[in-house]
């Protein structure tokens, strides 16, 4: 008897079968957006398709009446510089402390409940204090960012840090490794690997908190269109740019995957099919 669980799709399938649900949803859309427009023209709920097409492309190739720039690639440059950076200082932040806390019994009993702490505190509900603190330029998105998926990169690295078998801390200090060899060459070794898998779980969360900033306070960026076009109910632009973002965060987590796999492949040869 030949079980589901034994079946494994070739190539060609995955591929039919990973689009076919995002044909469905595309069929689905179109099926109801004609209806809606055939039984109210003026309907903004479900725009069509190439209404949409055609103020995405509006907003790609025409100068912004106000700033000149194409509103599009202006805000996407903005929103991803602003991710680009709070990314990289949580990282850096999760690394550095994770590495600490996992390895150092001293550090993590004094400092692990404060990051557990500190990782309940939600984002958002802090936003008007980092308003307020870092007035409504860059630093507060930037810090909203870091605030909020760093905490979650510290808990998660200090774990995978301490879960290293003991096996391999006392030879490396039987061969003479010093705290930082230890550190740098058994632990950091094995913590990127990890750092990069859970970048990938927080570009989510990376990508809400800079939405939110965006929306409450700013000048360009993928959350400032969308909330600056919402009062007219310009669904042809704002379902778009909700698609662009989601193409984006695609894209790097698909790209972090990548160098994961192509930088740590030992990390991943028990993977499952």
């Amino acid at each position: 008897m030949r079980r589901a669980i034994n079946i494994v799709p070739g190539s060609g399938t995955r591929i039919l079968l990973a689009l076919l649900p995002f044909l469905l949803i595309a069929g689905l859309y179109v099926v109801t957006s004609a209806e809606r427009r055939a039984a109210n023209p003026g309907d903004k709920l479900l725009p069509p398709v190439a209404e949409m097409a055609t103020s995405i492309g509006r907003l790609a190739t025409e100068p912004d009446r106000r700033s000149g720039d194409l509103a599009l690639w202006s805000d996407t440059a903005a929103s991803l510089q602003r991710l680009f950076i709070g990314l990289g200082a949580a990282a850096t932040i999760g690394l550095v402390l994770g590495l600490t806390l996992g390895l150092l019994p001293v550090a993590s009993a004094g400092l692990s409940p404060l990051v557990a702490v500190i990782s309940m505190i939600p984002p958002m509900a802090i936003l008007p204090v980092l308003f307020i603190v870092f007035g409504l330029g860059e630093l507060s998105k930037v810090v909203l960012i870091v605030i909020g998926i760093a905490p979650f990169l510290v808990r998660d690295l200090a774990m995978a840090v301490a879960a290293i078998p003991s096996e391999q801390i006392v030879k490396a200090q039987t061969l003479g490794a010093s705290t930082w060899q230890l550190m740098l060459r058994v632990a950091l070794p094995q913590a990127m690997p990890r750092l990069i898998e859970a970048l990938r779980l927080s570009l989510g969360p990376a990508f809400l908190f800079l939405i939110s900033a965006e929306a409450i306070a700013a000048e360009s960026g993928l959350g400032y269109r969308i909330f600056l076009v919402r009062r007219y109910l310009a669904m042809d632009v704002i379902l778009p740019y909700v698609a662009w973002i989601t193409l984006i965060a695609y894209l790097f987590d698909w790209l972090l995957a990548r160098l994961a796999r192509r930088a740590f492949p030992w990390a991943y040869v028990r993977e499952a099919r």
